[in-house]
């Protein structure tokens, strides 16, 4: 009897389990806002305002309003005369430069060892002679035969000769030493600067030709052929179309209904029959109030948080400001590679 009753008393809970089950699925089909929910906003696309890093005249511009651009294309460049004068000069400097480091590398060259020998050789040759005539002399000069001035003379000549040899000594023992280590150092390192001082001239000459940074559209071609450009000054304006967003708002009653990553499918009215897929990028940690900012307890429900959908527009179709209706479902996060991952909040 007992265990009559134990399987009664299992029969009638699976039993309600199973109707409980069913109604559950029964509602969830016949009510899809429970897993999706619906928000509005508007196509939102970032501008990029383009400039060169020098300041010099704009040469030639090479892309119009409209026009489609992809990443590294050439969008305008400057003019490059002067610079490029520059760096031939530097050029010229960096090869007289190796050739003094060559020099003091190579050291002291046998023949002027040989010519210094040869003036060291001659200048004793002046000593010997100078010395002779000095020792006549004072030997006259006792006697009388010769005067005070001249014995002065010859001892004059003979100091002069002296100092001369020691001279021609040292400079005889330059040149067998060499150049000293610390000038082929200076030398080298002069020879680096000149080289560093180029590299600087090439990057800025490269810095003179305008380069997409991604794939867009321009908006605005501000400055044109002949005006001055500068780095404060853009030269276009880059539209960014991939990916683009839609920036919408949520109430904050269902701010607990999306989280950043979950899916959503973005529909527009310009295209009844086609879906863009997205995902939740950006949930703002700070609300607005709406239509006023009093808080009170008939306005809190008023909350609002930016929310931004991001969406991927091959085919470019999404236009600035449309108006859009986002579905998200609350059930599947993205994480797809390539973007679809949600970034940071803030």
């Amino acid at each position: 009897m007992k265990r009559l009753f134990k399987i009664v008393i299992l029969a009638v809970i699976f039993i309600s389990v199973g109707v409980v089950g069913g109604r559950w699925f029964i509602k969830m089909k016949n009510n899809p806002s429970a897993t999706e929910f619906k928000i509005y906003g508007n196509i939102d696309i970032r501008d990029v305002n383009l400039a060169f890093n020098e300041q010099e005249r704009i040469a030639e511009t090479f892309v119009e309003e409209g026009d489609r651009v992809k990443k590294g294309q050439v969008l305008a460049i400057l003019q490059t005369n002067r610079l490029e004068a520059q760096i031939q000069e530097a050029e010229a400097q960096i090869a007289a430069q190796q050739e003094v480091v060559k020099r003091l590398e190579a050291g002291t060259r046998p023949q002027e060892i040989e010519q210094a020998r040869a003036e060291v050789a001659a200048v004793k040759a002046t000593v010997r002679n100078s010395m002779l005539n000095f020792e006549r002399i004072s030997k006259t000069s006792g006697t009388g035969a010769t005067s005070q001035q001249a014995l002065d003379n010859a001892r004059a000549q003979l100091d002069v000769d002296m100092a001369r040899l020691k001279v021609k000594e040292k400079g005889l023992n330059l040149a067998l030493e060499g150049p000293r280590k610390e000038d082929i150092a200076a030398a080298k390192n002069t020879l680096e600067a000149l080289k560093a001082a180029l590299s600087l001239l090439k990057i800025r000459l490269a810095d003179m030709t305008l380069i997409s940074p991604s794939t867009g559209i321009i908006r605005n071609r501000i400055l044109e052929p002949g005006e001055m450009a500068s780095p404060n000054q853009p030269v276009v304006t880059l539209a960014l179309t991939d990916p683009k967003w839609v920036r919408a708002y949520v109430p904050e009653p269902d701010l607990g209904r999306i989280n950043l990553g979950m899916k959503a499918k973005i529909l527009s009215d310009s295209f009844p029959e086609q879906s863009f897929e997205g995902w939740i990028g950006f949930i703002s940690p700070v609300a607005e109030f709406t239509p006023k900012t009093v808080e009170t307890e008939d306005l809190r429900t008023k909350l609002v948080y930016e929310v931004r959908v991001f969406v991927h527009d091959s085919e470019d179709l999404l236009r600035m400001g449309m108006p859009v209706t986002v579905i998200v479902d609350n059930t599947v996060r993205s994480d797809a590679s390539g973007g679809n991952c949600a970034p940071a909040q803030g």
